[in-house]
């Protein structure tokens, strides 16, 4: 049985996404290495990430355990681990 690789239009735009999401979490923590903790409103305005592509690399990064997490009174500051 042979099998072809798939070329649809629909995995090629999964694979696009993912892309943008590692380019994403990338542009992060590179931000995170430099400027240390941040709150995510000043790194999102930094970075001017498009659509939620900050919410999805800094997903990615927390999947990857890259990531921490501070609550302060009504905003969250992150920095990596």
């Amino acid at each position: 049985m042979l099998l072809k690789k798939s070329t649809s239009k629909k995995s090629t735009q999964v694979l696009d996404m993912q892309q943008e999401i590692i380019n994403a979490a990338g542009q992060i923590y590179n931000y995170l290495a430099e400027k240390g903790e941040v709150s995510m409103s000043k790194m999102k305005k930094d970075l001017d990430l498009s659509g939620n592509f900050a919410e999805m690399g800094l997903g990615w990064l927390s999947r990857e355990d890259k990531i921490l997490y501070n609550q302060k009174a009504r905003s969250i500051s992150i920095s990596l681990r």
